[in-house]
């Protein structure tokens, strides 16, 4: 049967990128982290200290940036920006801080799009971010959009910071979402919004395992339903 591309949208920390990983590895499916491009582009900027508010600088910096995705020995998916891996420091509270700002940025989006689009030409994908469904691949053959109530997502992160070191109170985390959610849904430049065609996965309540199980039946229909056409 064909493959799909399937589009997952949705509030940061609600269990995105873990579901979109896990179904794509059990699909033999390829999976592009578009939340990890815009943090290291974000980490980049923070590094060379680029000012936001310059479109120049922002410009010449996004020409230095180069993002790849490759597989390490214990099978995850390891984020380098410029050669080097950065999967752990784009993960951290300071970067998180600041990725809604930069990826508000019209030229950082045009350049990251443009090369998602370019990933997405074989189709077999699943890649997951605010946009996916609605700029990037408006004609996927499936799109989500995925949600959870934001203090479930905020202690879903600190559990997800305490394993990697991290240690912050809730509140700190729940202030950090909140404001990305307004953000992410209010910038000019592709604002987070669900498509109207997509399926609404509330993961309040849902396990990984179910999430991921409810993604590869929704696919498996589509494709069903493409192979009897």
């Amino acid at each position: 049967m064909s493959k799909i591309i399937i589009a997952i949208d949705g509030h940061s920390s609600c269990g995105k990128s873990s579901t979109a990983k896990k179904a794509a590895a059990n699909m033999a499916y390829s999976y592009i982290d578009t939340g990890a491009m815009y943090r290291a582009v974000t980490l980049y900027f923070l590094q060379n200290h680029v000012s936001l508010s310059n479109p120049k600088e922002v410009e010449k910096a996004l020409e230095n940036i180069s993002i790849e995705f490759r597989i390490n020995s214990a099978g995850q998916n390891q984020t380098y920006l410029n050669g080097l891996n950065v999967e752990d420091e784009i993960r951290k509270l300071y970067v998180a801080n600041k990725v809604s700002e930069v990826s508000a940025i019209a030229a950082v989006r045009h350049a990251m799009v443009d090369q998602q689009r370019k990933m997405g030409k074989k189709k077999g994908l699943v890649m997951d971010g605010r946009d996916i469904g609605t700029v990037v691949f408006p004609e996927a053959e499936l799109k989500i959009f995925m949600t959870a109530d934001p203090l479930v997502r905020a202690q879903r992160r600190q559990i997800e910071l305490m394993e990697k070191g991290e240690v912050l109170d809730i509140e700190e985390i729940l202030e950090n979402i909140k404001g990305r959610d307004v953000i992410d849904s209010t910038r000019a430049e592709s604002p987070l919004k669900q498509a109207d065609d997509a399926v609404v996965i509330d993961t309040t309540y849902m396990t990984l395992d179910e999430q991921v199980d409810q993604v590869i039946l929704l696919a498996d229909m589509v494709v069903l339903k493409k192979w009897k056409a």
